[in-house]
């Protein structure tokens, strides 16, 4: 009645004309117009706003941030209340508040409620199995060397010789070749080459660390050694710097281990296969150093864990068995027996999770019907779709872009009915016979220990509807799949592109170029598979354990940022002014699309709008990797810790007087903080690589079994500190640029940090193990933010970080802390010292608590302290402990720097920031 009026103020009221009658038709016309118009008409326009922050937005719907402009959502506010007025109008009065009510008690919640980025936990069922191997000592061969920058170009030039070139800067890049030469000299301690998963399945990086030291011996430098007895922590640091220096690379940056997972190689290998086991792919040589990492890594009960300290399971296993056997093991060789026991003791490789069947599917010796639908169609959903795969997290949508493409082929590997192997291989993985299986039927089957993320009814109702689809749509199906194949291998060769064929993970590598093969009309000649070829290399890496993938083309970028920031810190920068210089080089390089070199490729021609806009990628000129600039993803932190590494290093005489520094314009520190600005959410935490563009409810719908929370781009305690770092860092140097954004962004993210600390004053780390390494962040960011140093936020968590100190000064923490959302109750009693303490979490604590500047801290700091000068080896090394790196809630993964750079750095933050304050 509220929209009815009497003009003379008499009369009944209902009896006058309507100035806009109440029809929910009407309001659903309506509503659908404004979408159409916002969401379609005007989305894009002006195109020069594409992912802007407010106010300078588009006036519809932004693809690249997932939003609408303020215009559309004010209308779309007023258009669905007048159909919900018009929907409830006749109901009583009571109902109708009770509605009201609870849709404002709704808003109320979402905007000011548990953030959708808070984590959950602790899990109901923590992990409740460990890994055992069986303590045999393997030795592998002398003989890799690993060659960076313009000559790792060369090499790989030569040994693929099919007349392409690598394109993008060459720092950074990191790649392994067999040298006979090396294979006869060798390291002069054999044991280098050692490896005992029993005593530690973290190999130590020692064949790289070994060849850097003999580099460095070669050209006369000082090797420190047990005669250098540090004193004070300052000269600990300082000890400890002078041997990570003798592991830079010549181009700048700190290299070293980024293995871990399982899952990775037997992807590559399984292309590689289907494609035709060309030499140039994978050598011999590197098959056998492969072989070598899958049986050092075989567990006492026949299984593979999905990473490196998993205990084993169905993911792990089923991959690394076929893996193995594609590779030429015979299947009675005994590594390979035993991993067919165990898969069968677990019912068969029908309960491998969805990825590992995906692979099965591929090859040929699972059907199909096995898997559940991957419709390459939904990618011609409207933009504004509510459930669009634009809207996905990037990793989690590049991968399932190639899957869609391949599953809504049907693609099989085209000699399964002839080869022996694929043959063999669907009597050797089941336990009934291969044509006696009704494969629809096990679609949703999965091992509990595969089974990290239940598939909740939604999703399986979900996937049911689509079997259906598949099976009932017909010309329809057809139609619309056909647009959606088109449009997916058109995607695939933008990132390929955009990445310089390094693209950006090894999983959706892997499978872009089995597309790409495909779509090359299976020709191992196609110029874009072999274009991939060239990018191969930068994802293996060999250590004491063999050859293994990494779970990216390195963390160089990322590595290198930490360990300029702990030399800064300690003031030891004109102390090294070789290692100092030559890391400000490699930042100037590996800035995104900023040289003249990066800005020559064909990515620099997808960063304009139209073609951002259609391949939903975010801004990326400006930015820094967590790899090297030929990658070509911007990251929040890692663009935050470039333009640190950056700023941080200039006021040094070493930078302010060396003639020959590479220029920096202010234009590019411009770009990056504008990168920074951009990829801040609603929430006010700073995501990944880009915005949230989905919901939370997404993850009802996440198909992967194994992996938690990889359906959106949530924020981060570690990402939102870390570009609040760089954009406090960029206000100092430039106080006019943008100030008035950044001083807002800084006060929405330290509402952020607050929102999703948890009672006990932790916060949860999504990107490392765990709580210890989120904590830092936590405080740091806080008091980046103006936060008293009094405040119970901080308190809380020093005094939470004080509670799991143990009696040795030290503080313990493995995967399990990530996995089960929960302290991990032994620390990191299996592959740290014997009371649980590690050299990594300990640095992390002590970094929180020294940031917190308490006096009545120092008898906790003192003893962290003195742990970490203990613990230094006579070489000034750290020795190597359990993993440090996760993702994805449940996978480790590693780095084998953190073992020197951060306890480098807690050291020097004690000693030239803590100590003055006593």
């Amino acid at each position: 009645e509220g929209f009815r009026y009497d003009v003379e103020g008499r009369g009944n009221p209902s009896d006058m004309p309507a100035f806009l009658p109440l029809s929910p038709t009407l309001g659903a016309a309506l509503f659908a117009g404004t979408v159409y118009v916002f969401g379609t008409l005007l989305s894009g326009y002006p195109s020069s706003r594409l992912g802007s922050v407010y106010p300078a937005r588009e006036l519809g719907y932004d693809k690249i941030r997932g939003e609408y402009s303020a215009p559309a959502a004010a209308i779309f506010l007023v258009t669905s209340l007048y159909t919900l007025v018009s929907l409830l109008e006749g109901l009583d009065v009571y109902i109708q508040a009770g509605i009201y009510a609870s849709i404002t008690l709704f808003g109320l919640w979402v905007k000011l409620g548990t953030p959708v980025s808070m984590p959950s936990g602790p899990r109901d069922h923590p992990m409740d199995r460990l890994p055992e191997w069986d303590g045999k000592t393997h030795r592998f061969h002398a003989g890799w060397r690993v060659e960076v920058d313009q000559e790792s170009h060369e090499i790989t030039e030569k040994e693929v010789a099919n007349g392409h070139k690598l394109t993008g800067e060459a720092a950074g890049r990191q790649m392994w070749y067999f040298d006979e030469k090396e294979a006869k000299c060798g390291p002069e301690d054999k044991s280098v080459l050692d490896f005992n998963a029993a005593k530690n399945p973290n190999a130590s990086d020692q064949i790289f660390r070994d060849q850097q030291i003999r580099k460095w011996k070669a050209k006369g430098g000082k090797v420190p050694d047990k005669s250098w007895k540090p004193a004070t922590a300052l000269d600990t640091a300082r000890k400890g710097m002078a041997f990570y220096q003798m592991l830079q690379c010549s181009d700048g940056h700190f290299a070293g281990d980024y293995g871990g997972p399982h899952f990775l190689m037997p992807g590559l290998i399984t292309v590689w296969y289907i494609t035709g086991k060309d030499e140039s792919f994978i050598s011999k040589g590197k098959r056998e150093a492969m072989i070598h990492y899958f049986r050092v890594h075989q567990q006492k009960d026949g299984g593979w864990g999905t990473h490196i300290e998993s205990p084993s399971t169905m993911f792990g296993t089923t991959l690394c068995y076929i893996a193995l056997r594609l590779l030429g093991v015979p299947k009675d060789d005994p590594a390979v027996v035993k991993g067919r026991a165990f898969i069968k003791g677990q019912k068969g490789a029908l309960y491998t999770s969805s990825w590992a069947k995906f692979y099965l599917c591929l090859l040929g010796v699972m059907h199909w019907e096995g898997h559940n639908s991957i419709p390459a169609e939904f990618w011609m959903l409207p933009d504004w779709f509510p459930f669009h795969p634009g809207r996905l997290w990037c990793h989690c949508r590049m991968v399932y872009l190639p899957m869609s493409y391949l599953y809504s082929l049907r693609f099989v590997y085209p000699e399964a009915e002839t080869d022996l192997v694929t043959l063999s291989l669907r009597e050797e993985l089941y336990c009934e016979a291969y044509d006696s299986i009704n494969w629809d039927a096990t679609r949703h089957w999965v091992a509990p220990m595969d089974n990290y993320s239940p598939k909740p009814w939604t999703m399986r109702v979900a996937q049911d509807i689509l079997a259906y689809w598949e099976r009932l749509g017909g010309p329809i199906l057809r139609l619309f799949r056909g647009y959606g194949l088109k449009f997916a291998i058109e995607y695939m060769k933008a990132e390929d592109l955009q990445t310089n064929y390094v693209d950006i993970g090894p999983v959706n590598k892997v499978l872009n170029m089995l597309s790409s093969w495909v779509d090359g009309g299976m020709d191992v000649k196609d110029d874009n598979f072999q274009k991939h070829i060239l990018r191969v290399p930068d994802y293996l890496w060999v250590a004491e354990d063999g050859m293994k993938m990494q779970g990216y083309n390195g963390s160089q970028c990322w590595d290198t940022s930490f360990a300029i920031q702990a030399i800064a810190e300690a003031k030891l920068a004109d102390e090294f002014p070789e290692c100092t210089r030559k890391a400000y080089r490699y930042f100037e390089r590996t800035q995104i699309l900023s040289t003249e070199v990066s800005r020559a490729t064909p990515a620099f021609k997808y960063e304009g709008e139209e073609s951002r806009r259609r391949f939903y990628r975010h801004v990326s000129e400006g930015g820094w990797p967590f790899s090297t600039s030929a990658h070509g993803w911007p990251i929040s932190d890692c663009t935050s810790e470039g333009l640190k590494g950056m700023l941080t290093l200039r006021p040094f005489d070493v930078i302010k007087k060396w003639k020959q520094a590479p220029p920096m314009t202010d234009q590019r520190y411009f770009n990056a903080a504008n990168v920074l600005l951009t990829l801040q959410n609603f929430d006010g935490g700073f995501a990944t690589y880009e915005n949230n563009r989905g919901y939370g409810w997404y993850e009802a719908l996440n198909p992967s079994e194994t992996f938690g929370d990889i359906m959106i781009d949530y924020s981060y305690v570690e990402c939102t500190t870390a570009s609040l770092q760089g954009l406090v860092a960029f206000h100092k140097m430039f106080p006019k640029h943008r100030s008035d954004e950044i001083k807002a962004s800084i006060a929405n993210a330290k509402s952020f940090l607050k929102r999703i600390q948890r009672d006990d004053g932790s916060w949860y780390g999504s990107w490392a193990c765990c709580f210890t390494y989120a904590a830092w962040f936590g405080i740091e960011g806080l008091v980046l933010c103006g936060e008293s140093l009094e405040s119970p936020s901080i308190r809380k968590c020093v005094e939470f970080l004080k509670s799991h100190q143990n009696d040795n000064g030290g503080w313990g923490e493995d995967f399990r802390s990530c996995y089960d959302k929960r302290y991990a109750i032994e620390g990191m009693k299996a592959y740290g010292d014997e009371q649980g303490s590690g050299v990594v979490p300990t640095a992390w604590a002590l970094m929180a608590i020294l940031k917190a500047k308490n006096p009545i801290d120092k008898v906790c700091i003192e003893k962290g302290i003195h742990y970490l000068m203990r613990r230094q080896l006579d070489s000034g090394d750290w020795p190597q402990e359990g993993i440090s790196g996760v993702f994805n809630r449940s996978c480790g993964i590693t780095y084998t720097a953190y073992r020197n750079v951060f306890p480098i750095w807690a050291l020097g933050r004690y000693a030239r920031e803590y100590i003055p304050i006593l």
